[in-house]
């Protein structure tokens, strides 16, 4: 189980970031919604952590982490990885690390990149998350639209000049038209929950581990909205009344654990 934490307006792919005062920010009470729920269900989950959020509200990344959560890095500025070049990729790691080590004392170990924006031609990225000390990836989506659709459905490790990293992608479900997003975002809320329950067993009987992912915004479904073109409003911000009962439903049917504890019970930190 993981959540990205980001706040209602951090969208990729916008000509110009929307500048939104603090008072207007909802990150905390969504996220507060979602703490409550794993804590109803003793669920221990991986929060990807955008950096600015760290800044802007070190009481809340410092409550996630003090009941027990992890806490993972999502880049700083919610910038895709795509459209940076190494420098800036670890400015971007640099910012993040220093503002959840000033509130949790560790490091982090996991990264998930924004919108899933790494392929296999941005041939630096493991390199760079190795010889920082990253223990595992969760960016490579194998859908057809976003993300590598060349990615396989299963965890596997790469080799890289500074060590061995795993990389962890979210669960998807096969069909004729391609992978779909049944782990997490806009296909979690609209999929058929038998769907998504049918492909949590099936992850289960391959002994392959089911990552979903949400979003605070998704669990506010009176949340604002930016003015989006209406696919992206629709991956952003539809249907997000479904999310939380979906989510308690799961919690209730399987068991969740972090993606730095699934790490550790394949190759123990040293």
């Amino acid at each position: 189980m993981s959540v990205d934490l980001e706040d209602w307006f951090h969208v990729c792919g916008l000509k110009e970031q929307p500048c939104i005062p603090p008072d207007d920010w909802r990150v905390r009470r969504a996220t507060e919604v979602l703490l409550g729920l794993f804590a109803e269900f003793k669920v221990k989950t991986t929060f990807f952590v955008l950096g600015c959020v760290a800044e802007a509200d070190p009481d809340l990344v410092r409550s996630i982490h003090q009941q027990g959560h992890e806490i993972a890095s999502h880049g700083y500025s919610h910038r895709l990885v795509h459209e940076l070049g190494p420098a800036e990729f670890n400015d971007e790691l640099q910012k993040t690390e220093e503002a959840i080590m000033g509130i949790t004392g560790s490091l982090p170990v996991g990264f998930r990149a924004p919108q899933w924006s790494v392929t296999a031609h941005i041939p630096w990225f493991d390199d760079i998350l190795a010889q920082r000390g990253y223990r595992y990836d969760s960016s490579r989506n194998p859908l057809p639209f976003v993300g590598d659709r060349n990615a396989t459905r299963h965890p596997y490790r790469i080799e890289t000049a500074h060590g061995a990293l795993w990389e962890i992608p979210p669960m998807v479900s096969g069909s004729p038209l391609g992978n779909l997003p049944t782990g997490g975002g806009w296909g979690f809320r609209l999929f058929p929950f038998r769907m998504i329950a049918a492909t949590v067993e099936r992850y289960g009987r391959a002994d392959r581990p089911a990552v979903l992912y949400l979003h605070p915004r998704e669990v506010d479904p009176r949340g604002p909205r930016l003015k989006l073109p209406l696919v992206k409003r629709f991956a952003s911000y539809g249907t997000r009344r479904d999310a939380l009962p979906r989510l308690r439903r799961l919690l209730a049917s399987y068991t969740f654990t972090t993606l730095r504890d699934m790490v550790d019970s394949w190759q123990p930190a040293s």
